[in-house]
């Protein structure tokens, strides 16, 4: 196993320096003049960021001070998706490239543009002159014939013979002359500078849809079971909300803002609520005092509770108005079961799921809702003869293609789905672990609204 782990870890990490040596590749060398000012803050930057990017992620592990973590965490963070969306569209520019090229290569150009193709370390090497390599020395320092005289048609102006001649540019007396730009260059910095503002672009979209906050999302769940008298009842489902170094206090606000504005019945909260401790984020969930439903509010642990405290967060969830339900059920007025369990990660400290704890001699012929935090506890609901799980988790993928990635640890991504007689809703959530960025996995705030045959 530790083989594997190994393995798995020295894999991790030859990826990203293989993304940051592709990156340097095609946005700084190939873009930059060799011993320029900005091939050197380039290099720089992109051997930076990702240290920077390391720092963020394991400062919380370490101990280091809140405030620190809120420093490092903004550039640090920000920088994974500005990375992966830059390799991806640079390998979209690959093609472009190519094709250029290929096409500039049968078509000759006039300008400095279409200067003849060079590799880049060519075209940059100090002291280069506009030579061809083809040019002999004796070509070279060959005296000029004798200007023809004034008004004889050899005094007429024609285009010098040779590739070189087209891209001649005179410069005035005792000043150097100016280097052209190879087409292979002229190309780079096109489809760089492309990839780039197309990554930024991307990933400041994601953010923003982050940082403005969830939106009301509502499905209808039909359930067999469920008595006319609870026909309708609505309970908002949410889920990651990832309070830490960057989503604080003014998150929560919008998040409760939104629960209160849809009026459900009942609030679900299904963990991942915080990254971090009560006494660094406990003013931040202050807000949470604020939720408003007719049947309360109810809690979750989800795995980042364990990483962060989870018998504190537990007993302040509690402070701040919200039932814990830890393995245990309660009965809501109008005809159906709430019941909750613990994250898998609590098995580490003997507090995981206990699914005969919270579900067990119970009355099965009424409907019942349960709270998990992972979805692949699904099989478990299935056994007890749940009718509805509530989940989240997944986050969607958070950022595409992620999506991919999560489909392969857990059964439902995102939406409704139906495993026997059990039914499982998850929501994307209403944060991001890590960067404050999410690309076709947009964050939500669920309403489920059951629905009884019997209406």
């Amino acid at each position: 196993m530790i083989v594997v782990v190994l393995l798995v870890m020295v894999a991790v990490i030859a990826v990203f320096a293989g993304a940051h040596w592709y990156v340097w590749r095609r946005l700084v060398r190939d873009t930059t003049r060799a011993g320029g000012t900005a091939r050197r803050i380039g290099t720089v930057a992109v051997w930076t960021l990702p240290l920077l990017s390391v720092a963020a992620l394991t400062s919380s592990r370490v101990g280091v001070p809140f405030r620190l973590e809120q420093v490092l965490a903004w550039p640090g963070y920000l920088w994974l998706p500005v990375l992966l969306y830059l390799v991806l569209w640079l390998l979209v520019g690959e093609a472009v490239r190519a094709l250029w090229l290929r096409r500039a290569e049968r078509t000759p150009a006039a300008g400095a543009v279409g200067a003849p193709d060079r590799t880049t370390a060519d075209a940059e090497s100090p002291g280069s002159s506009g030579r061809t390599g083809a040019e002999p020395p004796a070509a070279a320092s060959a005296a000029p014939e004798q200007a023809p005289a004034p008004g004889s048609p050899s005094a007429v102006l024609t285009a010098p013979a040779g590739p070189a001649a087209a891209h001649e540019v005179k410069a005035a007396p005792g000043a150097p002359a100016p280097r052209p730009v190879s087409r292979r260059l002229f190309v780079s910095r096109v489809v760089g500078g492309t990839a780039a503002a197309a990554a930024l672009g991307t990933v400041g979209h994601g953010a923003y849809g982050v940082l403005r906050g969830p939106r009301i999302k509502r499905v209808t769940v039909p359930l067999a079971k469920l008595p006319r008298s609870a026909h309708g009842f609505r309970i908002a489902v949410v889920s990651d909300i990832h309070l830490g170094p960057i989503l604080g206090r003014g998150h929560t606000q919008r998040i409760v803002d939104a629960i209160n504005a849809a009026q459900p019945d009942l609030v679900a909260v299904v963990g991942d609520m915080v990254d971090g401790t009560v006494a660094d984020l406990g003013a931040a969930a202050e807000p949470l005092t604020q939720l408003r439903a007719r049947h309360g509010s109810f809690f979750v642990t989800g795995n980042h509770e364990y990483y962060s405290g989870a018998d504190e967060w537990v007993d302040h969830v509690r402070e701040l108005g919200l039932r814990p339900l830890e393995n245990e059920r309660v009965e809501i007025a109008g005809g159906f079961d709430l019941a909750g369990v613990n994250d898998l990660e609590g098995e580490a400290t003997g507090h995981g799921p206990d699914f005969a704890r919270a579900l067990g001699d119970r009355d099965t012929g009424r409907a019942s809702v349960l709270l998990a935090h992972q979805p692949v506890v699904i099989h478990d609901a299935v056994k007890h003869g749940v009718d509805l799980q509530l989940s989240g988790h997944t986050h969607g993928g958070q950022l595409w293609p992620g999506n991919y990635l999560a489909e392969l640890a857990n059964p439902t991504v995102a939406g409704l789905e139906r495993y026997g007689d059990t039914q499982l809703y998850v929501t994307r959530g209403a944060g991001a672990w890590g960067p404050p960025v999410r690309v076709g996995a947009s964050s939500d705030i669920t309403v489920v609204q059951l629905a009884s045959p019997k209406a």
